[in-house]
Formats: structure tokens, C-alpha cells, sequence
């Protein structure tokens, strides 16, 4: 895995991710659609730390700056 992924780009995910965990865990989002976006939280954080989004490689996409 080649990384694809920038500092702006992981910390922009890190804060949708504790945002959308803050929101599920005070109750103001439930049900299904809190469990998918608490779902996609966790992949944010997941992706983050590997600096790998498997979805920029179809696309060509990278936030990586260029060296």
C-alpha cells in the first residue's frame, strides 16, 4: 500500500470522525443512520492511520505532497 494520503486530508477525517462520535454518543444522532455514520467514523480513523484511502486508487487521487 502506497501511501495516498495528506496531513490536512487525515486531520479533516480525525475531526469528521470525533465529531460524528460526539454527536452518536449525546443521543442527537440514532438509530440506523447513527450506527452507519459511526461506522463510517471509524473507517475515517482507520484510514487515517494507515494514510491509505482504498478509494483514491481507482480515481488516481492523492493528497500526498508532492516530494
Amino acid at each position: 500500500m502506497k501511501k495516498n494520503m495528506g496531513y490536512t486530508d487525515k486531520k479533516i477525517r480525525i475531526t469528521v470522525a470525533i465529531a460524528i462520535a460526539i454527536l452518536y454518543f449525546t443521543g442527537v444522532i440514532t438509530g440506523v443512520l447513527g450506527l452507519v455514520l459511526l461506522v463510517l467514523g471509524v473507517v475515517f480513523v482507520l484510514t487515517s492511520l494507515v494514510s491509505f484511502c482504498p478509494l483514491y486508487v481507482p480515481f488516481g487521487i492523492s493528497t500526498c505532497k508532492k516530494a
